[in-house]
């Protein structure tokens, strides 16, 4: 089954092209199972005063869910559409987060860890805040949000789990090993919640050139038995499944021969094929 569960469209202000492009697209490339899984509005940050183009505004939500579900029922026979949100963890504002995802009727949430207080650590206009950072300790910080956001119990994917490498910044050599447990301590926490992760694919398009999270990472996770998923993270209806016959590549070397499903937020397991 060809799947791609991570996609990013015009609404949230830093991607291109219509929901409508992407499932025609999605029918283009065959597609059996294509993710809509746009950016959750900002919560704790005021978007006037904040970077501009981070997330669709609060009042688009209930019109990107309805769109979604229009092209769902409207595409119906050609390609099986799933409604899902990207929803951030914030330390703090879990109920803010539960009252936007128990609104709406969505088939999957992925649970991505982007925000370090104020600071969007995925953002290209934002890489100046590692001015002066003790690495090590931005990437602890980092790790034990996505530890708390997979204690939630509020997604159905974590996302993207290793995104904090994506501009390139590692720690020293020497602290690889306390490095390694602190991904192997975020990867005990998503398989005791009960979570799936995904293997998203567009690290290879980045600073980084590594797929998120890595392989060791992926290695890990399947001795803990946590189910994976794959995402393009397209942010423009081109770049739909970018990478992934790659993805699904690495996940059947390491051992992987199944990749989680979402409808109505119940998981099932299909088949992975090369």
């Amino acid at each position: 089954m060809k799947i791609d569960y991570h996609t990013h469209h015009a609404r949230c202000g830093h991607a291109i092209g219509s929901l409508e492009e992407y499932v025609q697209q999605g029918i283009r490339l065959g597609l059996d199972q294509l993710g809509l899984s746009d950016h959750m509005p900002l919560l704790h940050v005021k978007p006037a005063d904040y970077y501009p183009e981070m997330a669709m505004p609060m009042e688009e939500l209930p019109r990107y869910v309805e769109e979604c579900l229009e092209l769902k029922d409207r595409y119906k026979g050609q390609i099986d559409i799933r409604v899902g949100l990207e929803g951030d963890y914030i330390e703090g504002w879990e109920r803010e987060i539960e009252d936007i995802i128990s609104a709406y009727p969505w088939d999957y949430v992925i649970g991505s860890v982007h925000f370090l207080g104020e600071w969007d650590v995925t953002d290209f206009r934002q890489v100046h805040h590692w001015e002066g950072k003790n690495v090590l300790e931005v990437y602890r910080t980092y790790y034990d949000a996505v530890s708390k956001a997979a204690a939630t119990g509020l997604y159905d994917i974590m996302g993207h789990l290793d995104v904090i490498k994506r501009f390139g910044h590692h720690p020293k050599p020497e602290e690889e090993e306390e490095l390694r447990e602190l991904e192997r301590s975020a990867l005990s926490a998503v398989a005791h919640s009960g979570r799936a992760m995904e293997l998203n694919a567009s690290g290879l398009s980045k600073p980084c050139a590594e797929m998120f999270p890595s392989r060791r990472m992926l290695e890990e996770a399947l001795s803990l038995g946590i189910p994976l998923t794959v995402g393009s993270d397209a942010h423009d209806p081109a770049k739909l499944s970018e990478h992934l016959e790659k993805a699904r590549a690495l996940l059947y070397e390491v051992g992987y021969r199944e990749l989680a499903v979402f409808q109505h937020r119940e998981r099932t397991l299909v088949s992975l094929t090369l």
